[in-house]
């Protein structure tokens, strides 16, 4: 089950569908694992306290990621989502807000699932796997410009 909260009403004023586009991409990054996910879509503001508190950077970020511990099953984890940030990202990007929300929910949930890009070759596996999850959903190569998340989740 993908649970999607919109705190931010700016979501669904910039994006409409935000809940069903987020909903399809964290699906797609799940695959067959059973398992449930809660999405919640703030804004900059609240993922800025989340981010000091749980990871001592007092700045807000695209993308926060929070895997469940193994007793919560099967809760795997929270994403939390910055509509300003995102906003400002697909804009300097040119991609649609749509397109980089997909790839946000796709990058936060394989997090969840224990992916990670500390190195090279973990970066390399954790973005091959994004890029073929994006593709199923109609979505462009992410890295085709060489984009990193060198602050993320």
């Amino acid at each position: 089950m993908i649970e999607v909260e919109v705190e931010d009403a700016a979501w669904t004023a910039d994006l409409p569908e935000v809940a069903a586009v987020v909903e399809r991409a964290a699906s797609a990054a799940l695959g067959k694992v059973e398992g449930d996910v809660v999405v919640l879509l703030t804004d900059n503001e609240a993922v800025r306290e989340m981010n000091a508190r749980f990871r001592d950077r007092d700045r807000p970020t695209n993308v926060l990621s929070f895997p469940a511990a193994e007793s919560a099953a099967p809760h795997l984890g929270d994403l939390i989502l910055a509509h300003g940030v995102c906003v400002e990202e697909a804009r300097a990007q040119g991609k649609s807000l749509a397109d980089h929300v997909r790839h946000l929910t796709v990058h936060g949930v394989l997090h969840l699932l224990g992916r990670d890009h500390e190195d090279d070759a973990e970066a390399e596996e954790m973005e091959a796997e994004e890029r073929d999850i994006l593709a199923g959903l109609g979505v462009a190569d992410p890295y085709s410009d060489d984009e990193r998340f060198p602050d993320d989740a």
